[in-house]
């Protein structure tokens, strides 16, 4: 019965198909369906895809980059049967994925083929570039004529765009690879064999070592010490492999730091094999982007009538996806069962495609369709698939889904769900760590998944179980506080009011709920509770300590409402303390009063006062000291004297006492109480770790400068913390907010390198992957614990690196074993000793001595006093090395067994070893240590802590005490470890051997894993999706074997689920994780929740030929896209990405498909133009350095590109492309005044730039942060142009603030494209004066012809010359191919911006808007820093006067002028909003003004934070859908009040919407608004309006097509008449695309 219904229903088809195609008239082959298919490809040129995988192994493991050299060098003659492409990537694969375990190899292999190493390889062809021009070669000029022009060209273009990337170097004199050594470059292997011979006879280093990057391949056999040998070359070349093999013997024989950079240079293509120039000779196609085709708004018909030019069609081969359903059909299994008939049912497929897309339904049809959606997706066989074909092609699928019968169990389950989450909502989670939806893409993705299954390798190789793994993998590190408080509770702070107790604040209320009620910005809230405790800590003998204390008491006379207090200590005391090892000896002390120690003096007086005459007579003494100190500093320097002292004293305590002041003062400076009370308060401070600081402020515990400023800002932070609490009932009317913070959060001690602020991260190493790497050192390492906990568990590991012949060393070790004599129950310590190359006999010695102490002693009590008393006698007596130390070898010896008997240790083991030891083991042993510190990234001769994987370095500065150990050990306890030992804990180890489950088994199993953990980089949020219901609305894929997880919520129906369902398909494919996606969808509709198409481009292993060896490359590919829709093409790229079209034949904002004719498929190519390097500039305790200038270069360029910092959380960005870069501050005022701050400890001696690596398609966020110079703190950065003295008598542009940069500014935030330079002052035409620089935007074809009018217009009415300034982003290949032809023929300059929409401001996802926004937000960032003023111009406009007199116009000081609408036409009242309502109120009598032409005074708009506040209000309105409808225009006049607008004289601009007719005489510029009464079209507008619009249109098609090559250059077009209805006008005559107008809304 089945089979006949089967049969039946094919016979209807075959009916159906039939008769349709008699009714489908002859035109009918003429709407065939169309596809759209668009590529991204990569500035630069194809790098070989068996380079890439070497750079993808390195990634995983650094070691496995040289296993792949190794494997491939014995296999690639062996496989001869790679004949094409795809057979080389799968033998590439297959031998990379060999040295990996699963599912890393597939994860490999996927790699590969998103080719996401590529920018690595670019990043060695900039260093080999370099390379070889540090050399010129002799044959360099010995180049063919061929080659002549084509190097010239190259070098021609490479001027023009510093961005041209990725320029492949020309192999040298044929020669394909070569060794650099920092003083030659050697060719030919022999070459460079003679000179590893005479390694040996140079004496020390006689030339500059090659500079070496974390990046680089550093082979494992190589030493450390040795000449650094570079190999430029490729794996695959006869070269390579002569080079390599004679390196790797030099490496193996100690002789050189052997490092592969792989590079092919170009030329050498031939020599590397087939399989080697894969990748090599395409461009290179990128995938991991989102392609969009959004059906377009038409409400205002504005239509290009220009005829297209026929390009290039590109026709792809690539067929269609016949098993996707249409409309209840699966036309796959159709044509299986009538092949004969395949014409006649291909046609009925396009006719019920044609008819199926639609962008409107009813009411009723919408209400359960996001329930709809889910249940679909539920029931079918694919729920990955099948979501991402809803989506992807909705407004195809929509009326096929509003008519399926809901499941209500479907509809409850998300309606319960609901309750939990909001409807619409998308999350998603990667073992419970939640990933920002809005900027997840492909790499990152990638990245995060595989991390988590390199962790789960390694922990599988440690034996871990796999339950335990999982765990592990799903465990969330808890948030680092970047708000570490210091405990500073004691009796040294001495308070000087409290607002709970004190009289004074009676009156106030003590409600802590008060908090929470609103204020006025600035205005403070008094509150009777000790909210905020303000604690100096100071030298009061100081400048700054004197001048903090007149503060305090200024905040307390004023009502304050904050407990101030302080804490005293002297500095020349603890510069004592540290000397004396952090210990107060008395007789360091004795003598205190007569060498004159000021601070300990006042210190001590201030306690006696006090505690006889109370808190505000001591505070009163402070204070009476600074106020002599500025009375006599009048005569003389400011320095603090001691009479100063004194008779502060008795001013005083005169008034107070019966007997005189000056013999109390007689009697305190003999009396030693006092004395001891002040000395202990500044052995408090040094334990603090605060005296560095000089003079600091705490906060409630966090630490800050002493500033009113830092205060201030420091509340306000802390405000916020507090009212979060209150509102939650955590902090109430009876809470002691100062002791609920500091048990939450606090610290013994303060040292910056522990407890940063957030900005320097601190850096980790994995221990695990070198024990896994074979590294036997830490197997070896004996460990030191506390007395009596030898055999307890330690989670914490300090591995003390440490110089033995270094003081600081030494010092390191010292508070080493004093931190263990200290006690501590869950911290062990390990020592691993280095020895600089004067080592001698001793220093081995006293490793010995200390090794044998650690292995055969570390049980015994008095083993750490016997360690400690002998570095003491080490460090005394044989540091710094001094000529006696030879004879005294015995003596050292003798003192070692003299220790040993008597702390009880038996001197038989040292009596045994000592004698027999030499200088060359110390040297092996200190050779390996520093072999394992080199691989783990630490510098040889570093002293340095290593605390479960992470690094501390020891500065100068400063000293590193045992309390630093302990603050260590409970910071990464705390925040790292704890949470591991839980689950460590619970292993059974059933694998190991039972004897070896030892205590220090286990504490070594703790540190790999935490080590290897920190190494992540992840969210520490999460999200609770288990109390979500997963039966009936969910799709669950469960994997019992996978340690990824994915948790997700969707809503299938929304721009996020497009992407996210194409995202969660390639994990599926490729790691096959285990699943739990519940479907969110919006329950109740009142629109299409989508109204595009979309592609998500993924590559896969069909992109590589199975013919030949070329590389296709992935696309974006559309199939049966609807012929009569307007579609617009919008690109959703990575965020680092700025792309750019540079193939598009037709208008990608206005696609009609029904216009291609016969062309199938509509090509467009876009091109990855640069990366993004964005970042935040941070001042320590101020707000952002705004106007802060920045410039990035390489090293034989600084200045490529610059830009300013914005207010705005300190923003900036720049384009970058693969490379190594250098990040410095812009020469004059910015790095007059500020250092960049790298270590963030604020010392003075800084380098002048950073160093950016950019290695991969991910970009980078760099996090810098800047100092004021000394002397320089309280000068401005930006001084207004009228502030400024120095300007007087100087013209702008001299004196202005940033003058000097007119100088130098050649590079621009954006630009990249720029016109060969025309004499600005005698250009085309004779063109002179002042250059007019005019910005404007366009999008479509449509404007870009606007565009061009304009340009004429405003060409024809000056003899200026004129730069033009166009937004990159949205410009077609066209006007970009014309713009510089047109730019040489009319004589003008021109220069192509662009900026990236930064992450932190809200988004606008229509075009139309984004548009807008770009005309107004980012003024002050996106030219130049040299340019003084533009105009801004819309596209649609036609100027009738000369622009040099708007250009001159003096606008009063304002940062921009704008002309106010006009009120004459009268028919318009209707519409003129800004007269009622709102805006009526908001404007308070200012004008509205219209966006179409605007001056911009860009220095006044930086001096004046124009840009910084605009888009505060930006941010603040845009979040509203209701508010800035009118987004460019309605922005500047909501601000004016804050950001003032010059109001232009009227006949500036004049439109016929709002002017009407009788001014139109008087108009400088007539503007082509839409009419909201009429809408007319723009075109038969500007033919009416305009009486010279016909003209110059006619002039700008005749240049354009001789440009293009056009027959209409030969043969105008005839215009068509303005009466003409565009809809008659012959196919051939126009694509019939429809352009909404960019002014559609702004200028009603």
């Amino acid at each position: 019965m089945k089979t006949r219904f089967r049969s039946g229903f094919c016979v209807f088809v075959v009916l159906a198909c039939a008769i349709l195609c008699l009714s489908i008239s002859a035109d009918a082959q003429s709407r065939r369906p169309k596809n759209v298919q668009v590529a991204v490809r990569a500035k630069w040129s194809g790098t070989p895809l068996l380079l890439e995988a070497g750079e993808l192994l390195s990634k995983e493991w650094k070691n496995l980059f040289w296993d792949f050299i190794e494997v491939w060098l014995r296999v690639e003659k062996k496989d001869v049967d790679s004949h094409s492409a795809k057979d080389c990537v799968k033998k590439i694969s297959k031998y990379g994925s060999s040295l990996l375990s699963e599912p890393l190899a597939s994860l490999f292999e996927f790699s590969l083929t998103l080719r996401s190493a590529s920018p690595r390889l670019v990043l060695y062809r900039q260093l080999a570039e370099e390379s070889l021009s540090s050399y010129p070669l002799a044959d360099d000029t010995d180049s063919t004529d061929a080659n002549e022009g084509e190097i010239n060209e190259m070098t021609t273009t490479k001027k023009s765009d510093p961005f041209l990337v990725g320029m492949n170097p020309k192999s040298p004199g044929g020669k394909c690879c070569w060794a650099d050594t920092g003083g030659a470059l050697f060719f030919d292997v022999a070459e460079l064999q003679q000179w590893l011979q005479s390694l040996t006879k140079l004496s020390g280093d006689t030339f500059q070592q090659p500079e070496l990057y974390d990046f680089d391949h550093i082979h494992f056999d190589s030493s450390i010490a040795g000449p650094v040998v570079i190999l430029y070359g490729a794996l695959g070349t006869e070269c390579f492999r002569e080079f390599h093999v004679t390196l790797v013997n030099a490496a193996k024989e100690g002789k050189v730091k052997y490092v592969v950079r792989p590079v092919l240079p170009s030329g050498c293509e031939a020599e590397v094999g087939q399989c080697g120039a894969v990748g090599i000779r395409d461009s290179l196609n990128l995938g991991g982007y989102g392609v969009e085709l959004a059906l377009k708004n038409m409400e205002y018909k504005a239509m290009d009538d220009s005829a297209i030019k026929k390009g290039l069609t590109l026709e792809d081969p690539r067929t269609e996806d016949l098993s996707q359903e249409v409309r209840g059909f699966i036309f796959s299994k159709i044509l299986e069962r009538k092949p004969e008939l395949t014409s006649e049912i291909m046609a009925f497929r396009d006719y019920l495609l044609s008819a199926t897309v639609s962008d409107t339904l009813d009411v009723w049809e919408l209400k359960d369709l996001g329930h709809q959606t889910a249940q679909r997706i539920v029931h079918a066989s694919d729920p990955l698939q099948s979501m991402q074909e809803i989506n992807q092609n909705f407004p195809s699928v929509v009326s096929s889904l509003s008519r399926m019968k809901l499941n209500d169990s479907i509809k409850d389950e998300i309606v319960a769900n609901q309750r939990m989450i909001p409807a619409g909502k998308s999350l998603m989670a990667v073992n419970r760590a939640l990933i920002n939806i809005e900027e997840i893409d492909l790499y990152m993705l990638i990245d995060l998944v595989h991390q988590e299954l390199s962790l789960a390798d390694q922990f599988s190789k440690l034996k871990i179980p796999r339950d335990i793994i999982t765990s592990l993998l799903s465990t969330l590190t808890p948030p680092e506080s970047d708000m570490f408080r210091v405990d500073f509770h004691s009796d040294y702070v001495h308070y000087l009011n409290n607002l709970e107790e004190d009289a004074m604040y009676r009156r106030w209320r003590t409600n802590i709920n008060e908090i929470l009620m609103p204020v006025f910005p600035g205005q403070l809230r008094y509150i009777r509770k000790n909210l905020y405790h303000a604690v100096y800590v100071l030298d009061p003998a100081t400048t700054c300590g004197l001048e903090s204390l007149d503060m305090i008491k200024s905040f307390y006379e004023n009502s304050f409402p904050v407990r101030l207090g302080v804490i005293l200590y002297s500095t020349k005391l603890i510069k004592k303390i540290e000397m004396s090892g952090g210990e107060l000896l008395s007789s360091a002390f004795e003598d205190d009063s007569q060498i004159g120690d000021k601070s300990t003096l006042i210190i001590q007086l201030f306690i006696y006062i006090k505690e006889n005459h109370g808190t505000q007579t001591a505070f009163e003494f402070l204070s009476n000291i600074n106020r002599l100190r500025m009375e006599s500093a009048e005569q003389s320097d400011d320095a603090l004297e001691m009479h100063h002292i004194e008779g502060a004293f008795v001013d005083t305590l005169l008034s107070k006492v019966k007997s005189p002041p000056q013999d109390i003062l007689l009697k305190l400076e003999k009396e030693q109480t006092f004395k001891e009370l002040s000395q202990e308060s500044s052995m408090f401070v040094f334990k603090l770790g605060l005296a560095k600081l000089q003079c600091s402020l705490l906060m409630n515990g966090l630490v800050f400068d002493s500033t009113e400023e830092a205060l201030v800002n420091a509340m306000n932070d802390e405000l916020s913390r507090i009212q979060e609490q209150v509102y939650f009932g955590h902090i109430n009317s009876h809470t002691d907010i100062l002791d609920k913070f500091l048990s939450e959060s606090g610290v013994s001690r303060y040292n910056p390198q522990i407890i940063g602020d957030g900005k320097v991260k601190p850096r980790f190493v994995s221990l695990a992957s070198s024990v896994l790497d074979g590294e036997s050192l830490l197997n070896d390492v004996n460990y030191l614990h506390s007395p009596g906990t030898i055999d307890d568990l330690k989670p914490v590991t300090h591995l003390l690196a440490v110089d033995v012949t270094s003081k600081k060393g030494m010092k390191l070790l010292h508070e080493g074993i004093r931190y263990l004599i200290e006690g501590s129950k869950v911290g062990r310590v390990g020592v691993l000793f280095t020895a600089s190359e004067n080592s001698d006999l001793i220093s081995l010695l006293f490793v010995k001595t200390f090794e044998i102490a650690a292995s055969s002693f570390s049980h015994k009590k008095k083993v750490l006093d016997f360690l400690d008393q002998l570095c003491s006698f080490y460090e005394v007596n044989y540091i710094p090395h001094s000529s006696t130390r030879a004879e005294s070898t015995q003596a050292f010896i003798d003192k070692v067994y003299e220790l040993a008997e008597t702390h009880e240790l038996s001197s038989k083991a040292y009596k045994v070893s000592l004698p027999e030891s030499s200088d060359e083991k110390l040297t092996t042993y200190s050779n390996k240590v520093q072999k394992f510190l080199h691989r783990l990234g630490i510098e040889s001769g570093a002293n340095v802590v290593i605390t479960n994987g992470r690094v501390t370095y020891l500065t100068d500065e400063g000293t590193f005490m045992s309390h630093d150990l302990h603050l260590l050990e409970t910071v990464e306890f705390k925040y790292r470890i704890k949470h591991i030992v839980d689950f460590i804990a619970e292993i059974s180890w059933q694998e190991q051997d039972p004897d070896k489950i030892t205590s220090e088994f286990v504490s070594d199993t703790i540190m790999f894993v935490s080590s290897s953990m920190a190494m992540r980089d992840r969210s520490s949020e999460s999200a609770r999706f288990e109390i979500l219901n997963a039966e009936y609305s969910a799709v669950v894929i469960n994997n019992e074997n996978s340690s990824v997880h994915i948790d997700a919520v969707i809503d299938p129906l929304s721009p996020a689920g497009q992407k996210l369902s194409s995202l969660l398909r390639v994990l599926a494919k490729y790691v096959q994780p285990s699943m739990r996606i519940v479907l969110n969808p919006m329950s109740s509709l009142v629109d299409l929740p989508l109204k595009n198409y979309y592609r998500y481009v993924v590559p896969t292993m069909d992109d590589f030929s199975g013919t030949d060896y070329t590389v296709n490359g992935p696309k974006a590919f559309f199939a049966n896209m609807p012929l009569s829709k307007t579609l617009t093409m919008n690109l959703d790229v990575p965020e680092p990405w700025l792309v750019e079209p540079v193939i598009a034949v037709h208008d990608l904002d206005n696609i009609l498909l029904e216009n291609l004719g016969d062309t199938k498929t509509l090509q467009a190519v876009f091109e990855l133009e640069a990366l993004v390097l964005t970042g935040h500039c941070s001042e320590k305790d101020h707000e952002p350095p705004r106007g802060l200038q920045l410039i990035l270069g390489i090293k034989s360029t600084p200045h490529l590109v610059d830009t300013i910092v914005m207010a705005n959380l300190g923003y900036w960005q720049m384009k970058v492309s693969p490379g190594v870069w250098y990040l410095q501050l812009a020469p004059g005022r910015s790095s007059e005044l500020y250092v960049l701050n790298e270590d963030g400890n604020g010392s003075q001696n800084k380098s002048l730039s950073k160093r950016i690596t950019i290695n991969d398609l991910r970009g980078k966020v760099v996090h810098l942060e800047v100092i004021k110079k000394k002397g320089k703190e309280h000068e401005k950065l930006l001084v207004s142009a009228d502030d400024d003295n120095h300007s007087k008598g100087k013209t702008r542009g001299q004196g202005s603030w940033n003058a000097n940069l007119l100088k130098w500014a050649s590079g621009f935030i954006g630009g990249g494209e720029q016109t060969e330079k025309q004499n600005t002052l005698v250009g085309k035409g004779g063109r002179h004066g002042k250059t007019i620089n005019i910005f404007s935007i366009a999008s479509g074809h449509l404007y870009e012809r606007f565009l061009k009018i304009m340009i004429l217009s405003v060409l024809k009415n000056t003899r200026r010359p004129v730069k033009f300034w166009f937004i990159k982003n949205y410009l077609s290949p066209q006007f970009k191919d014309v713009i510089p032809h047109m730019a040489q023929e009319y004589g003008f300059e021109y220069e192509l911006i662009t900026y990236k929409w930064p992450t932190w401001l809200h988004k606008q996802k229509e075009k139309q808007r984004i548009i807008w926004a770009y005309k107004i937000l980012f003024l002050d960032v996106i030219f130049p820093l040299s340019l003084e003023k533009v105009i801004f111009v819309d596209a649609d406009q036609v100027v009738r006067a000369d622009m040099g007199e708007l250009y001159d116009m003096d606008i009063k000081g304002r940062p921009y002028a704008y002309t106010p609408f006009c009120d004459n036409n009268k028919d318009m009242d209707g519409y003129r909003f800004w007269r009622q309502g709102f805006w009526k109120e908001h404007l308070r009598g200012k004008p509205y003004h219209i966006s179409a032409l605007y001056v911009v005074d860009l220095v006044k708009f930086r001096e004046t934070a124009a840009g910084d506040n605009l888009r505060v209000f930006y941010e603040t309105l845009s979040k509203d859908p209701n508010s800035l409808a009118n987004l460019d225009q309605d922005l500047p006049n909501y601000a004016q009040h804050t950001v003032p607008i010059f109001s232009l004289p009227q006949q500036w601009l004049w439109c016929e919407s709002w002017c009407g007719n009788a001014t139109k005489f008087k108009a400088k510029t007539i503007d082509l608004c839409n009419n909201p009464m009429t809408k007319e079209p723009k075109l038969k507008g500007a033919r009416r309006i305009v009486s010279e619009w016909t003209d110059l249109d006619s002039e700008a098609r005749h240049i354009t097509a001789k440009i293009l090559g056009d027959d209409e250059a030969d043969n105008p077009e005839p215009v068509p008449s303005p009466n003409q209805s565009p809809t008659t006008r012959s196919a051939s005559q126009s694509e019939g695309s429809v352009e909404e107008d960019p002014e559609s809304k702004a200028e009603l």
